[in-house]
């Protein structure tokens, strides 16, 4: 409820400082969220679920590539562990996060290579559906298709660490501290918050990279000069509340219809092995499959919120308002319902190869640091 209050009042607040107090009330919320508990005692969920294939150690597949993947290492993201601690205080969760991303390097590095290969090989679709959201003429001409490329990497990678670490701790915490509550909510939950508290990093990186690959800039240094004349830090954090309209509703999305998709997978698989219930599950590859094909489904029910978020980001004369509100009633105003599916084709055409560069990938890069070890 809290986080809802936050994001809403983020939305509506057009000035600089009710939204740097909004942001900062925003991550307030997010603190107590990690202060849940009088410690960090991990219950034995894993023992719980017979299927492999938890929605904890598919998370990772789902996302692939598309908008956050924290990896196809699914079995490292559900094993990994924490010391005990006593207390709650800063220093304890900075540990925490710092011993949780150490615990987990090797897949993270397999993870950073695999996103910066799927971002560097689908980025022109990326930039072609911001031309077609933004309206421009000849979305399809080849001149400035990687434009803005290295800001992308740059705050994608860190990104899935920082997320890939918090999420962890909302995890932990959370069954700590809700050990009744079904492990199924406690991931989506966890991942949708380890979403909103990776935001924060990646909100920069997407501004400056949407204002390249819609010609606003000619370089990054042209863009970090223009946006901080323009709005300080503040200009950094443009359409922020745009990016969280629509990733919490891409998540909640795609961990639904990937939990649908896998058990629909699931039930053919059984009938067809004519085995027992508890030994059919999905392999890595079945995964990122289900994987693709819910991303596939929910970057397309999203894609209004994804336009609203680009047109945010990209709107250097408020002609948008400054909020998701003001946004879409102007699109809708200007042109119709329609209006908030433009670009709708590659955003969801973005989605399936990146699970398979992705997935490739990470596998490939596993494969080779196993040799080398």
């Amino acid at each position: 409820f809290l986080l809802s209050v936050s994001i809403n009042t983020m939305t509506m607040s057009r000035s600089y400082p009710s939204r740097k107090a909004s942001l900062l009330s925003l991550l307030s919320v997010l603190l107590i969220s990690i202060n849940i508990s009088t410690s960090t005692k991990i219950c034995p969920t894993f023992q719980r679920i017979k299927r492999p294939s938890s929605l904890a150690s598919t998370t990772v597949s789902i996302a692939s590539a598309a908008m956050f993947p924290r990896g196809g290492g699914a079995a490292k993201l559900a094993s990994s562990t924490a010391t005990p601690t006593t207390t709650n205080a800063p220093s304890a969760m900075l540990s925490s996060f710092l011993r949780t991303v150490i615990d987990a390097q090797s897949h993270l590095y397999a993870a950073a290579a695999a996103r910066a290969v799927s971002i560097f090989g689908m980025y022109p679709v990326d930039t072609i559906k911001t031309r077609m959201q933004m309206k421009q003429g000849d979305a399809f001409r080849m001149g400035g298709l990687y434009t803005g490329v290295t800001g992308s990497l740059v705050g994608q990678v860190p990104y899935g660490v920082l997320t890939f670490g918090s999420y962890e701790i909302y995890k932990k915490s959370l069954l700590n501290r809700f050990p009744n509550v079904k492990p199924a909510f406690i991931y989506a939950l966890s991942a949708i918050l380890g979403d909103v508290t990776g935001s924060g990093w990646l909100c920069p990186s997407e501004v400056m990279k949407q204002q390249l690959q819609a010609g606003i800039y000619p370089s990054m240094s042209e863009a970090i000069k223009g946006i901080w004349k323009k709005g300080g830090v503040g200009g950094f954090y443009q359409g922020f509340t745009g990016g969280l309209a629509r990733d919490v509703p891409f998540r909640v999305a795609q961990l639904t219809t990937f939990e649908v998709t896998k058990s629909l997978y699931l039930r053919a698989k059984q009938r067809k092995s004519s085995a027992d219930d508890d030994s059919v599950s999905l392999s890595s590859l079945e995964a990122a499959i289900c994987g693709a094909a819910a991303g596939s489904f929910s970057a397309a029910i999203t894609n209004p919120l994804d336009r609203i978020k680009t047109l945010m980001m990209t709107d250097t004369t408020n002609a948008y308002g400054g909020s998701v509100a003001a946004c879409a009633s102007k699109i809708l105003k200007d042109e119709g319902l329609g209006g908030l599916f433009a670009g709708v084709v590659p955003r969801v055409g973005y989605i399936a190869p990146s699970v398979c560069i992705f997935f490739v990938t990470y596998e490939l890069v596993q494969q080779k640091m196993k040799k080398s070890d």
